[in-house]
């Protein structure tokens, strides 16, 4: 069985299993994309994973994990300006941080082309909101297409490319989270790495690339007629489809993720609407838009998220003065989370109650399957985030602030630990910790924040604190990887992805720029935590608590692949006073208080780190001596 980097570079394409953000990758090799850049975010942290996977001597592709989207997308735009063929991907909320540069794309000639692949995620799977990334589109005046399978990522990919090559213009693709990780079987094309020319191609001819008062009308000019040239394509394009069921009455108009939702809901319909399936969704295609909806009496817009297409569609038919009923979002729950299967029922429901009656239950799912019980997320057993929130907390006083960040301790805010009471995004800790401070007399302010969020967007705000005298302490919780999207290194590790690079150490960094008050302790060490942290809340000035332990997923797997013994979990002795600190108080989820007040220790769940012994005060919590269970 070949491996998945083997199967990537195949010459002669074939057919294979894979998901969306798998076949991605495949199609920049056949597209000739040189520079691929990122910042880790989920749905699209697994494009990596697929570029990490082919062979070096076979992969064509540059690849790096930049220090945040922003720069990330720089890095690709100076790619693209000097004749290669860029991609920058990255989840959501990443266009936020990129978006200083990325609005200014759709102005520049892009002579080597450049695509922008977007993780939008409905649903919050794994986002602080649901923003819609089309609304970024229309602002930079860059087209977007969206596909619904992983095959149309594969197709429309390559057709991204072609037509940003050819244009000299951003194109984004945009995904969402279920399109990210469907899999189905694609057919690849036959592909054999082409020789290439890396002359540097970067000429101010091609330009303008300085958008001065004075350049800033003719290229808003070029960007706005590059765009309305993409319309007419967009009206042509078979990467758009029509549905036609026969049906003049009724008709849908859809793209993406829940285009597929509707065609399962649609299985057993008895009268099944025409359905206009769009795959470039931005600029629309009026003339399809308009033709459509002439045969119809009434269209029904589907869309995830925002109203986007619907005013599009709705400004259509007034220009045109059509005569049709469109119906588009109805109530605020039409506007929120995922256009599941059961979602899509629903909203249908609600136009046409005919088309898609209340399916009959079927006991037998209800029987085997009951609903289960909602279950909080948890930071992983042995977790140093954990140990540290429980350190840290007895060093606060009940009614002090703390700041949240983005990363795995944004769980923190959660009980037992109420550990981050406000949260924005990325690297905001400082610049919120500071605001929170001010003529604040009576309450002492924490702010979090994680390694990986310090080198991405967490020097400005402690540059900030520095320079402006606010008081506060900021805790780097530093687990050494960028451990809540998959473990990816970052400057302060010592090497990349592509191997050794210069560490940067973050106590340098804090000495560098100013601060004199910082202290370092192993998280694992609570009671010289918790002393460290009184210590700084007592100083009138900022300073920094460094936390530091390994990310304990990480180091645990890296143990049994390098076939390293594992520690023996622990267990609670007789001793026990049933105060159960380890449970209400430390709650790692090993520990489970049973109905006669008894703790039982999950040996499958418990790596043996002993983090959690210190916090019993009877000393109840000990190793065990017999051997680890064997996995199955």
């Amino acid at each position: 069985m070949k491996k998945l980097g083997e199967l990537l570079v195949r010459s002669d394409g074939g057919s294979e299993i894979v998901m969306g953000n798998t076949a991605i990758v495949r199609a920049m090799l056949e597209a000739g994309v040189r520079v691929v850049t990122s910042y880790p975010g989920s749905p699209t942290p697994e494009i990596a994973e697929a570029i990490a996977s082919i062979p070096q001597d076979q992969n064509p592709l540059y690849f790096e994990f930049s220090t945040n989207e922003k720069v990330a997308t720089e890095v690709a735009f100076g790619a693209a300006v000097n004749g290669h063929l860029s991609t920058v991907f990255f989840k959501s909320v990443g266009i936020n941080v990129a978006a200083d540069s990325f609005v200014q794309l759709g102005h520049m000639e892009l002579i080597g082309g450049m695509v922008i692949v977007l993780g939008d995620d409905p649903g919050a799977n794994s986002s602080q909101n649901e923003q819609d990334n089309r609304h970024y589109a229309r602002l930079s005046y860059i087209p977007v297409l969206e596909p619904a399978t992983p095959t149309e990522v594969y197709v429309m990919f390559k057709e991204a490319a072609r037509l940003s090559q050819e244009r000299r213009m951003p194109v984004i693709l945009r995904l969402t989270t279920h399109v990210c990780h469907a899999k189905e079987k694609v057919a690849f094309a036959a592909w054999k790495p082409q020789a290439v020319d890396d002359t540097p191609r970067f000429s101010p001819q091609n330009g303008p690339y300085v958008p001065i008062t004075a350049k800033v009308f003719p290229l808003k000019r070029k960007a706005l007629e590059k765009l309305a040239d993409f319309a007419q394509y967009a009206d042509t394009s078979g990467l758009n489809t029509l549905v036609d069921n026969g049906n003049r009455k009724r008709g849908i108009i859809t793209m993406g993720g829940p285009f597929l939702s509707l065609m399962d809901v649609l299985a057993d319909a008895a009268a099944k609407p025409d359905i206009l399936k769009l795959g470039i969704v931005h600029p629309v295609p009026r003339n399809l838009i308009a033709d459509f909806l002439r045969k119809h009496d009434e269209v029904k817009i589907l869309e995830e998220l925002d109203d986007v297409l619907e005013r599009d569609v709705k400004a259509v038919a007034f220009e045109l003065g059509l005569v049709v009923k469109i119906t588009g979002k109805t109530d605020v729950d039409d506007w929120m989370n995922e256009y599941t299967p059961g979602k899509v029922e629903a909203v249908l429901r609600k136009v046409w109650p005919d088309m898609v009656p209340l399916a009959a239950k079927d006991s037998r799912c209800t029987r085997e399957y009951p609903e289960l019980p909602p279950r909080p997320p948890q930071m992983c057993p042995g977790c140093g985030h954990r140990s540290a929130f429980y350190a840290i907390k007895q060093a606060l006083a009940e009614h002090d602030i703390s700041v949240g960040d983005i990363g795995c301790h944004s769980l923190g805010h959660l009980e037992p630990y109420n550990m981050g009471q406000v949260l924005l995004c990325m690297g905001h800790s400082s610049g919120t910790a500071a605001g929170l401070s001010l003529f604040n007399r009576t309450r002492k302010v924490v702010a979090f924040i994680g390694d990986s969020t310090f080198f991405h967007a967490g020097l400005p705000g402690i540059i900030n604190a520095l320079y402006n005298k606010h008081t506060f302490t900021l805790i780097i919780l530093e687990n050494g990887t960028t451990a809540m999207t998959g473990h990816q290194d970052h400057p302060g590790v010592g090497k990349n992805f592509n191997g050794a690079s210069e560490k940067i150490p973050i106590r340098r960094v804090l000495e560098g720029l100013g601060v004199t008050s910082i202290r370092e302790v192993d998280a694992y060490q609570q009671a010289k935590l918790k002393e460290a942290v009184a210590e700084a809340l007592a100083e009138e000035k900022f300073n920094v608590v460094i936390a530091k332990h390994p990310c304990m997923l990480k180091l645990t797997r890296e143990m049994k692949k390098s076939g390293r013994p594992q520690p023996h979990p622990v267990e609670v002795t007789s001793t026990c006073n049933q105060s159960h600190n380890c449970v209400a108080d430390f709650a790692c989820p090993t520990f489970q208080r049973e109905a006669d007040g008894s703790v039982r220790v999950h040996t499958d769940l418990c790596i043996g780190d002993g983090s959690c012994r210190q916090t019993c005060p009877v000393g109840a919590i000990a190793y065990k001596t017999t051997e680890r269970p064997k996995e199955e």
